[in-house]
């Protein structure tokens, strides 16, 4: 097998819709009764589904058209699913926002996307009109009712079998969704997908992890404003014809709860922190996890302790795979045959993937030699909005250049081994840096900032900050502590703050971060 080239082809039966309403549309036809979404204490059959999403859609059309976008600023819910599924249907694009963004943080994603309406949950109704006014969105449309807010009411359409989806539903070219990336820059903006790298998506992924149709009940605790989230929640669900368990707010006494409740067959766990969440509950020594087949993680990678210790519990191997906001899959270990910790996995079908030099980008390297990852194939972005240069850099010739260094074994499995650009990964989520740096420079008391990752028993990483004052000016940790969670989502709040005479310099003014990441490690040693 040639290093970087799939290892399977898509078998012939496999199908393929052209989006992924289409697939909700098949599976409400030939499984109307079997439950497809749970939440808590509701639940809905794929008709039921159907209706909803058919009656959102309609809605959505009344004062949208086909192309306009649709922001959504909601928690997990079969209310999010509804309203993203039914702007997919509308015609519209759906752009999912993180809902713990500063003011700071989403007023420029909103202002980029440029959405006609905000689709938010009740408790963040109050929140989203104000930004609604200053970011000019012309309308705000709370989805559910609670927490004081009186909203759109989805229940209304669910048993309404006069619910019908719109006639022209969207091609595979369409534009579908954003998912907001820091990228390979660091500076915030949303990679676009069309419709038909979804459905990509599920036929690239399932030659690798060999799920059964209309037999899997899957649980799945990413965000849904996060690709890992949004296509374990609402695109591979669908084209399986499984059942979704959607969980609100991680809580590994919850999560426990509902995958022995639900008997769940497949984990979408994510990112290491949430199996070491998972593995620490009081709950977790005596759960019935008989029924679980398949562990999943994406995000971060898992260290080998980790990896160790959840199969020594549930007897399930955490099959790692790769990908990211400008798509996935770009590797997964398969769920059958050889899987190999600490590896992303092999390339799936309709995939190329090359490990290139890091001064042309051009050079094609052996196997065993690390450079910087290209990726090609349908299930990667079109492009970030507005951003033609930045996609420029990004995709040249075809290529998606990750920014990401790594390198492929005798046998065609993946190693990331460090970032090109100096990108942490806290939690599963993309942290850069120079934001965290820009923040604390803007405190009047502070005239350097250095953020860098250093290494965390929990969250595989996390962010450190180094400070340097201005001449005369006193603040404390706890004081920049606060500042930044005023200016910062929680993830991207360093976990520590360093207040040092100066910063160390290479060249004329330049911050040395390696030398802060080794000075980190000589205190912790």
């Amino acid at each position: 097998m040639q290093v970087g080239r799939p290892a399977c082809e898509i078998p012939a039966d496999l199908p393929d819709y052209p989006t992924i309403v289409h697939a909700l549309d098949a599976a409400a036809d030939d499984l109307p009764d079997r439950t497809a979404l749970i939440c808590e204490d509701k639940s809905v059959t794929f008709a039921q589904y159907r209706n909803a999403v058919a009656g959102m859609a309609g809605f959505l059309r009344g004062f949208c058209k086909k192309g306009d976008r649709a922001s959504l600023i909601m928690a997990n819910s079969i209310e999010m699913a509804v309203a993203e599924m039914g702007a997919f249907a509308a015609g519209l694009q759906g752009s999912p926002l993180n809902p713990n963004l500063t003011d700071r943080e989403i007023i420029p994603l909103l202002t980029d996307v440029d959405p006609t309406v905000i689709l938010c949950s009740p408790q963040f109704a109050k929140r989203a009109r104000a930004l609604a006014a200053e970011a000019g969105v012309p309308r705000v449309e709370i989805v559910g009712t609670n927490e004081g807010e009186s909203g759109l009411d989805i229940w209304q359409w669910v048993d309404d079998d006069s619910q019908k989806l719109p006639a022209d539903l969207p091609a595979p070219t369409d534009r579908a969704a954003i998912f907001i990336t820091g990228g390979t820059t660091g500076q915030p903006k949303g990679a676009e997908h069309i419709h038909s790298s979804m459905i990509w998506f599920c036929r690239q992924t399932l030659p690798l992890w060999n799920f059964r149709f209309g037999a899997e009940t899957i649980l799945n605790v990413a965000p849904m404003f996060h690709i890992w989230g949004h296509h374990f929640t609402l695109v591979i669900p669908l084209y399986l014809r499984a059942t979704q368990v959607i969980v609100p707010q991680y809580s590994p006494d919850f999560v426990i709860d509902q995958l022995v409740r639900h008997r769940v067959t497949i984990f979408a766990g994510g990112p290491a922190a949430i199996f070491l969440g998972l593995l620490a509950s009081e709950k977790m020594p005596d759960a019935d996890l008989s029924a679980l087949k398949y562990s999943l993680a994406g995000g971060s990678p898992c260290p080998e302790g980790l990896l160790r210790r959840w199969y020594e519990r549930t007897g399930n191997e955490i099959v790692e795979g790769w990908g990211m906001s400008e798509g996935a899959p770009i590797n997964n270990n398969p769920t059958e045959g050889v899987k190999k910790r600490l590896s992303t996995g092999v390339t799936p079908p309709n995939t190329e993937i090359d490990i290139v030099d890091l001064e042309t980008g051009t050079k094609v390297l052996p196997q065993g030699e690390r450079g910087e990852i290209r990726v090609r194939g349908p299930q990667f972005t079109i492009g970030y909005r507005n951003r033609p240069e930045e996609t420029a850099n990004a995709i040249r010739d075809g290529w998606l250049y990750t920014g990401d260094i790594g390198y492929f074994d005798e046998d065609g499995y993946m190693f990331l081994v460090d970032r090109k650009k100096e990108l942490v990964i806290v939690g599963g989520f993309n942290v850069f840096p120079r934001e965290i740096d820009e923040v604390l420079v803007n405190h009047p008391a502070v005239v350097e900032a250095a953020a860098v990752g250093v290494p965390d028993d929990f969250s595989g990483e996390v962010i450190k900050a180094y400070v340097a004052l201005a001449p005369g000016q006193t603040v404390s940790v706890d004081e920049l502590m606060a500042y930044c969670k005023d200016n910062l989502v929680k993830y991207k709040v360093p976990k520590e703050i360093e207040i040092l005479d100066e910063l160390p310099k290479k060249g004329p003014g330049k911050i040395d971060k390696l030398k802060l990441k080794a000075m980190h490690a000589t205190a912790v040693a």
